[in-house]
């Protein structure tokens, strides 16, 4: 395997925002995107998601409400249950911009990467069909970066 010396992708797939009321902040998209109003989902439980937050398992749990913004998706994510990284930004920062969100391969490598260069993991888990990563690139990026790992068909 060879040292990897940039991201492996520079498109950006998803914006993430947390809000307090996840579906009254789908309604309002909806109304003024002229969108059908996603359905809200809640993540799944620590057992099946084997969240981490800060190194520790938590049973941080969200619900979660996507829209097809033409080239990305917007996600909307109220904060339910548990320490999270979600949790931690609506109590720090209020409502806003979470994270951007990348597809890639090799979750491991690209977290070590993105870890070389100061920016730590804070959260990581498990979602049908793949996994996910949060990592903090807000001191040299301004943002959370999502990493979005899907397991080949």
């Amino acid at each position: 395997m060879t040292a990897m010396d940039k991201l492996p992708t520079n498109v950006i797939c998803q914006i993430g925002l947390v809000v307090r009321d996840v579906a009254a902040t789908a309604r309002a998209y909806a109304e003024v995107f002229g969108l059908p109003v996603p359905p809200v989902r809640m993540t799944g439980p620590q057992a099946e998601t084997q969240t981490r937050h800060r190194g520790q398992p938590t049973p941080g749990r969200a619900k979660l409400a996507f829209f097809d913004m033409g080239p990305l998706s917007l996600e909307l994510i109220e904060p339910v249950d548990g320490p999270s990284t979600w949790r931690e930004f609506l109590d720090a920062h209020g409502e806003g911009v979470h994270h951007v969100a990348f597809h890639i391969q090799g979750m491991a490598e690209t977290v070590g990467f993105l870890e070389s260069r100061g920016i730590p993991l804070v959260q990581r888990g498990e979602y049908r069909g793949g996994r996910y990563a949060y990592l903090d690139a807000a001191p040299q990026l301004k943002v959370i970066l999502e990493l979005l790992e899907n397991d080949k068909a």
